[in-house]
């Protein structure tokens, strides 16, 4: 049996690319795993306490941003990246760990993050 993936012992990203005009942050680790992320997704599901709270009850579903884009990143220390949103969102910190976590749960993520969406009444459009 494999052993669960330790996000918090997970290395620096060797390697990240942004893609402006796909709208794509690409990050690659030590492993070989090689994630694209769509903004909108990184801007959704933020590790700011604007987005997630400071409680798993607390998150909030940002609607609104499917046309979102990222502006600037920013490595801080040797262990995240800041990233600055088009819609001027740049409180997030986006730890390796949380990318490798965020890109290996990446579909059901954004299925959670549709179906909270349709049961607020809300919308990825502006």
């Amino acid at each position: 049996m494999n052993d669960p993936i330790r996000y918090s012992a997970i290395s620096p990203a060797t390697h990240i690319k942004l893609r402006k005009a796909e709208k794509i942050l690409e990050v690659d680790f030590e492993d070989g795993k090689r994630f694209a992320f769509a903004a909108e997704l990184l801007r959704v599901e933020s590790p700011s306490a604007e987005v997630q709270g400071h409680s798993a009850d607390q998150k909030i579903t940002v609607a609104g941003r499917r046309h979102v884009n990222i502006m600037n990143v920013v490595a801080v220390g040797n262990y995240a990246v800041q990233l600055t949103f088009d819609d001027l969102h740049d409180t997030g910190i986006y730890s390796w760990s949380y990318l490798y976590e965020l890109g290996c749960n990446m579909e059901s993520r954004w299925a959670n993050y549709l179906v909270a969406l349709q049961n607020q009444g809300l919308s990825r459009d502006p």
